[in-house]
């Protein structure tokens, strides 16, 4: 008996890579990526020879918020919830009582408003080296909805509209009203509050 030996037929790899390639241009074209989006802030110009230190702030000027790193909130000394940090942040911005506790107020002019009491106000955050990256956000988020909230209702009071339907100089102007004044300390170990 003879035995068949054919020859098996070889497949033609060669344009395997340019198919592998045109698909990969074809995935990279089609899909669509989440982009990184991080936290905004304006920060301050960058001063070449700084002499001396800052100014002091004066003590009622100042609300200490602290993240341990068992992200428990400490404002003021006081232990609080995330729920409460906004709330705490609004009231000391705002002094509605006129407070010698909370923040001073200093009469400015600004164009498209008036005078206005302006706030001393300046809210320092610093957090352990311990804390989750998730309760920073969340504390940043808190403070910054403070700011946020403040702004819109001066942007009704005195354009009657919120402050994201404003044009440049409406929004310009509600800014100088409530300037936004987060200070941000560098991390340390807090330890348990």
């Amino acid at each position: 008996m003879a035995i068949d030996k054919r020859k098996i037929p070889e497949i033609n790899a060669g344009s395997m890579a340019d198919i592998s390639f045109l698909l990969l241009i074809f995935f990279l074209v089609s899909t669509t990526m989440n982009t990184d989006t991080g936290i905004q802030r304006v920060l301050p110009p960058w001063v070449e020879n700084i002499t001396g230190e800052a100014p002091p702030i004066k003590e009622r000027n100042l609300m200490q918020v602290k993240v341990n790193q068992f992200d428990q909130i400490q404002v003021q000394g006081k232990l609080v919830n995330l729920s409460q940090v906004k709330d705490m942040a609004k009231e000391f911005i705002l002094n509605l009582g006129n407070s010698d506790e909370l923040p001073e107020k200093e009469m400015t002019q600004i164009d498209l408003i008036g005078q206005y009491p302006v706030s001393a106000g300046v809210i320092s955050l610093q957090n352990d080296r311990g804390t989750s990256y998730d309760m920073y956000i969340r504390v940043q988020n808190e403070l910054t909805k403070a700011f946020n909230e403040i702004r819109d209702n001066v942007a009704r009071q005195y354009f009657g509209a919120s402050f994201n339907e404003l044009d440049e100089d409406k929004r310009k102007a509600v800014q100088a009203a409530v300037p936004s004044k987060i200070s941000e300390a560098e991390p340390k170990n807090i330890g348990g509050n």
